[in-house]
C-alpha cells in the first residue's frame, strides 16, 4: 500500500467493521455449535488437530478448489486482503480490523485455507509488492491475494538444510535470459502451484550469502519435475522439484542480480510471521480448554496453571503478528518479529500437545470411539515438525540474537 493510500484512507470503526463482517460470515457460512457446557465453539463433531494432513491427492485438490473459492471471495467482499490498498483489491484497513475478522471467521465453519494457499497470499504476495517491479506487481499481486494462481517456495536443498545460503542451484546467464540446473525440497504444494518463487547462485565466485538470484518459475516450464515425497503419516505434502535447463526470460528474475538473499530473507520474515499464529495448525488454546472441561478437571489447579500458560503465550504470539503488520503497514522490511513470534508459537504448539497427552493419559494412545481424544495423537506427533518448518528453532535464534540483539555471530 503506498503511503498517499494510508493518509488519505479513513479507517472504518472497528464496532461497524465487526458488525459488517459478522452479518456477512452469518449469511455464508454456519457457525460451530455450543458444547453443552461452555459457549466456546467445535465440539458439535469429531475435531481434527492434525498439524500436517494425511489426505490423497484428490482430496488435497478438492481443498484448493474450495479454498480458492472462499480466498476470492474473501478478497472482493473486501475481507481477504484487509490491510491492502484499493489498488492491490483491499479496503486499506489496519492491522486491528484484521485481527478482528480473523477471530470472527474462527467462529465459522469456513473451508480449511491450504497451506499452498497461505504461502501464495501470505509470502510470495508481499514480497514481490516489496521487491518487484512495477510490471511484475501488477501481473502477480492481485491474482495472488485472490488466490486465482498459486505459488510455492523452491529455496531448501538435500545439501544445504536450514543453511539456505549453502544452495547449488545454479541459475546461467545466456542471450535471451537465464538457464537454472539444481534441485530442491521440501516444497509445499508445488504440485499444485502454477508458480514457484526460486532461489538459485547466479555467481559461484561471490562470498557465501552474495551471489545469488531470484526468479519467478512457471511450473510448466520444460525442464522442471515435481516429486511428491511420502510421509510417514501416508500423506504428500511435500516435494522434490529437479530442474533441468530450465530456460527464463530476465523480466522473470524478482530483485537485483546478486540480490537473491534479500529476496530470501524478505520472503521467510513474512513466513514466520505467518507461521506464528497465522497458520491454522494442531489445537489451540480453546481446544485445550474444551478438553479440560470435556474430561472435568478444570478445577484442578495445575491443570488451570496449563490452560493460564497456553492462552497467555497463543495471546503473546498474537501480539507480535500484529506488531509485524503494523510496521509491514508502514512499509518496514520484515524483521526479527517474526523470529520471535515463531518460536513463541512452535514452543506454545509443543506445551499444548503435552498438555494434552498429560490430561488424557492412556487414552491419547489409541482409539476408544470416545470423541476428541485419541485425535490429539496428530497434535503431539506433528508439534515437533514446525520446529524445523519455516526455518529451525536453532535458526531463529540466532537471527534474534545477531540481527536482533547485535551479539555477535557464533565461531565458525
Amino acid at each position: 500500500m503506498s503511503t498517499a493510500t494510508r493518509e488519505l484512507a479513513t479507517p472504518e470503526d472497528l464496532d461497524a467493521f465487526d458488525e459488517r463482517a459478522t452479518a456477512w460470515l452469518s449469511q455464508r457460512l454456519d457457525r460451530h455449535l455450543p458444547t453443552t457446557d461452555t459457549d466456546l465453539p467445535g465440539n458439535d463433531a469429531e475435531q481434527s488437530y492434525a498439524i500436517f494432513h494425511n489426505r490423497t491427492e484428490a482430496e488435497e485438490r478438492e481443498l484448493l478448489v474450495r479454498g480458492k473459492a472462499w480466498q476470492s471471495a474473501r478478497v472482493d467482499a473486501g475481507f481477504g486482503a484487509i490491510t491492502w490498498g484499493p489498488e492491490w483489491g483491499g479496503p486499506g484497513l489496519t492491522a486491528s480490523h484484521e485481527r478482528i475478522y480473523v477471530e470472527l471467521e474462527r467462529q465459522f465453519r469456513a473451508p480449511e485455507r491450504h497451506e499452498t494457499i497461505l504461502v501464495t497470499v501470505e509470502l510470495i504476495a508481499p514480497t514481490i509488492h516489496l521487491l518487484g517491479t512495477e510490471e511484475q506487481k501488477q501481473r502477480f499481486v492481485q491474482p495472488f491475494l485472490r488466490a486465482d494462481e498459486l505459488c510455492c517456495q523452491l529455496f531448501s536443498e538435500p545439501g544445504a538444510g536450514s543453511d539456505l545460503a549453502a544452495l547449488t542451484t545454479r541459475s546461467v546467464r545466456t542471450d535471451t535470459g537465464w538457464k537454472i540446473t539444481g534441485q530442491k525440497v521440501w516444497s509445499s504444494g508445488a504440485q499444485f502451484a502454477e508458480w514457484g518463487l526460486l532461489i538459485a547462485r547466479s555467481d559461484p565466485a561471490a562470498p557465501k550469502h552474495r551471489g545469488m538470484t531470484a526468479f519467478l518459475v512457471p511450473m510448466d516450464t520444460p525442464g522442471v519435475e515435481t516429486r511428491p515425497i511420502r510421509q510417514m503419516s501416508g500423506g504428500s505434502t511435500f516435494n522434490e522439484v529437479f530442474l533441468t535447463d530450465v530456460e527464463l526470460p530476465d523480466s522473470l528474475r524478482l530483485g537485483e542480480v546478486g540480490d537473491g538473499w534479500n529476496v530470501a530473507l524478505t520472503t521467510l520474515g513474512f513466513e514466520r510471521s505467518s507461521s506464528g499464529g497465522i497458520v491454522s495448525a494442531g489445537g489451540s488454546a480453546a481446544d485445550l480448554i474444551r478438553l479440560a472441561r470435556q474430561l472435568g478437571i478444570t478445577d484442578d489447579p495445575h491443570v488451570r496453571q496449563t490452560l493460564a500458560q497456553v492462552t497467555v503465550y497463543e495471546r503473546a504470539t498474537a501480539m507480535f503478528n500484529a506488531r509485524h503488520a503494523e510496521r509491514e503497514l508502514a512499509g518496514h522490511v520484515p524483521g526479527v518479529e517474526g523470529s520471535i513470534a515463531k518460536l513463541v508459537w512452535t514452543q506454545n504448539l509443543k506445551r499444548i500437545g503435552d498438555a494434552a497427552a498429560r490430561f488424557l493419559g492412556p487414552r491419547i494412545l489409541a482409539d476408544t470411539g470416545t470423541p476428541n481424544t485419541y485425535a490429539w495423537t496428530e497434535h503431539l506427533l506433528g508439534a515437533p515438525g514446525y520446529r524445523i518448518a519455516g526455518g529451525s528453532d536453532e535458526i531463529q535464534r540466532n537471527i534474534i540474537g545477531e540481527r536482533g540483539l547485535g551479539l555477535p555471530r557464533e565461531p565458525r
